[in-house]
């Protein structure tokens, strides 16, 4: 199985070229582009999370953007369904696995995820630029459902009959905390399994070995009925794009908790167990 991980000296000796995008984001701010703009991989297009990896708020804090969108994202980078594709954000993947989930699912079959980002290209003495690639011009025209997704049933019925992965932190996961969504808890049934677990201190994602053991750990196996679940729908990208790189795929449930709130007829869990 290839990873859809890929390293800063693999990004180098990569041919043909591969089209690069800076997903850089910032949840609580600044905006992703001033970090684009002061610094990015040169020839990288910027895409912004909110605006072009998802729809308007509502139900869920990042639907799915439409076809539409997506479209016109792909054909400014020059990319085309087949293009090798390349993407990063600041450092810890999280925005990059969004937009390696998003690009995956709408047709882009060959993207990979910068691991370690925009600081491991920056500590390998990579070079950085503030020049803005010229606009692309092809004829990608979006699909949806190249990646499986479920929606709230479909994660209720997961966490009933398999593994609902929980991607938030702890403290969130447990309803002790909730500094996003109105009120607070998990879905019945899920566990938690929060992205810090699966980075190292400098934002790589752990060795391949360290991260099948850690799923393995909480029941994870290839024939496992599974899918993941966060926030708001990017955090559990990153968990999918872990999983995928010890080669288990995983549905994603994009609309997540703040979607799961939506409908006071559905349960609500607490605490850590």
């Amino acid at each position: 199985m290839s990873s859809p991980l890929i390293t800063v000296d693999e990004l180098r000796a990569l041919e043909p070229q591969p089209v690069l995008i800076d997903a850089t984001w910032n949840l609580a701010g600044p905006p992703g582009r001033e970090a684009y703009d002061a610094g990015h991989l040169p020839g990288a297009y910027f895409v912004d999370l909110d605006t072009d990896l998802a729809g308007p708020p509502g139900p869920g804090r990042h639907p799915l953007p439409d076809a539409t969108t997506v479209t016109a994202l792909v054909r400014r980078t020059g990319a085309s369904a087949g293009s090798p594709v390349v993407v990063y954000d600041a450092a810890n993947s999280l925005a990059a696995a969004r937009a390696w989930w998003i690009l995956r699912y709408f047709g882009v079959a060959d993207v990979r995820v910068l691991d370690g980002g925009l600081a491991a290209w920056k500590a390998a003495g990579g070079e950085v630029t503030t020049e803005v690639p010229a606009e692309g011009d092809t004829d990608f025209t979006a699909t949806p459902g190249h990646l499986p997704l479920v929606d709230a049933e479909g994660a209720a019925k997961v966490a009933s009959s398999g593994l609902l992965l929980d991607a938030r932190a702890p403290e969130r996961f447990a309803g002790e905390v909730e500094p996003m969504d109105k009120v607070a808890g998990h879905i019945p049934g899920a566990i938690n399994t929060p992205m810090g677990a699966l980075l190292t201190a400098d934002g790589h994602f752990k060795p391949a070995e360290d991260l099948a053991a850690y799923f393995t750990g909480h029941g994870v196996t290839p024939d496992t009925d599974l899918a993941t679940y966060c926030g708001s729908g990017v955090t559990a990208t990153h968990t999918a794009l872990a999983l995928e790189s010890v080669g288990i795929k995983a549905p994603v449930y994009i609309g997540s908790w703040s979607d799961w709130i939506t409908d006071p007829t559905r349960p609500i869990a607490t605490g850590r167990d």
